[in-house]
């Protein structure tokens, strides 16, 4: 892998990943880009014990524009975008319409391919594992900056989840502080290990793995499995059969057996609903351990467990699970789909 760090016209930084390591990435800027203006604010709700970032500078972001015109597409000639180069393997730049910005974090876009009408799940393995060790690179370097207390990589695929702008893509946040949602799981890692000692993660991944009902993928290095409590109706947690508490600990042969068993998952989704459906909508999001320290949680960061997770808001050909009053209200999930179910289906499409 070969990275080439440049700047945009506007100043925000742009890093080229590729295969070869004999490319050459000179290409400058040609758009007349004002500096990026931001209006981020972090605000806690106090009530709920959790933040909610403001940034209105977002209503004014790229909506659907036609494939002629997408802004992640290669540069050419007079037609310009966010990335002045003519062709690419994988891009990453900073958000010119960020949720969080400056002393609260950073946002950044990942471009996985060039080709605008593929998805992640045409790369060929080589392609996804460039995707990775991208990843794994940006959650290094987000690490050391002082402003950023987690990463998250995630991708949003499909009209139905949000995504504004088709091209394929994810995008990485360096959030200024532990997400709600991880503070939940370190609580719960804490409290079971107080109580007996143990490494609560380890004892699902056990758990699913000797139950085998919701087992989907059983790799020599990974394992893919719908959790018994599943809060979407086709959800899938991905983890290394090793744990490690971030994508920088993963050893050689977890990052070599990645892609096949990553690009089957994504297939397989894309299967769910039969041949005359549309692509599946999904998001999927790594979880890793916050690099801003855990005492006050009972837990060290050697403790968490690196995972991926896959899931649908499709519930069913033509229907999305919504969420109405029980969900947005109370955050009580209601799953129509028994993951067993879930499961048996994900297997059923198999993609080999």
């Amino acid at each position: 892998m070969k990275k080439t760090s440049t700047r945009l016209a506007d100043g925000r930084e742009l890093i080229h990943y590729d295969l070869r390591d004999d490319v050459v990435r000179d290409a400058v800027d040609r758009r007349p880009l004002e500096p990026v203006a931001t209006a981020s604010e972090i605000r806690e709700d106090r009530l709920l014990g959790d933040f909610v970032a403001i940034a209105s500078h977002r209503n004014a972001r790229t909506y659907h524009p036609p494939a002629d015109q997408c802004p992640l597409c290669p540069s050419q000639g007079e037609r310009l975008s966010e990335i002045p180069d003519s062709s690419y393997d994988v891009v990453v730049f900073e958000n010119r319409f960020p949720s969080l910005a400056g002393g609260s974090g950073r946002c950044e876009v990942v471009c996985f391919t060039s080709d605008h009408d593929a998805s992640f799940a045409d790369l060929t393995p080589e392609q996804a594992r460039l995707v990775l060790d991208a990843w794994t690179d940006r959650t290094a370097e987000l690490s050391h900056l002082p402003s950023v207390a987690q990463v998250f990589c995630f991708e949003n695929r499909g009209a139905e989840i949000g995504v504004t702008l088709g091209h394929p893509h994810g995008q990485i946040y360096g959030y200024p502080d532990v997400t709600p949602r991880t503070q939940l799981m370190l609580r719960s890692l804490g409290a079971h290990k107080a109580g007996t000692g143990r490494n609560l993660f380890d004892e699902i991944v056990a758990d699913e793995t000797e139950d085998g009902r919701r087992i989907v993928l059983d790799g020599e290095h990974w394992v893919a499995f719908v959790p018994y409590a599943a809060h979407w109706p086709y959800e899938i947690h991905l983890y290394p059969k090793q744990r490690v508490p971030d994508l920088l600990a993963l050893d050689e042969a977890a990052r070599a057996e990645f892609p096949e068993v990553y690009l089957e998952l994504l297939r397989r989704f894309d299967r769910i609903f039969g041949p005359d459906e549309p692509p599946t909508p999904y998001i999927s999001a790594w979880h890793q351990a916050p690099f801003a320290p855990l005492d006050s949680f009972g837990v060290e960061r050697a403790d968490f467990a690196l995972h991926l997770e896959l899931f649908t808001i499709r519930r069913t050909s033509g229907k999305l699970k919504f969420l109405a009053g029980s969900e947005s209200g109370m955050s009580a999930f209601i799953n129509d789909v028994p993951p067993e179910a879930a499961a048996a289906r994900l297997r059923e499409v198999a993609s080999r």
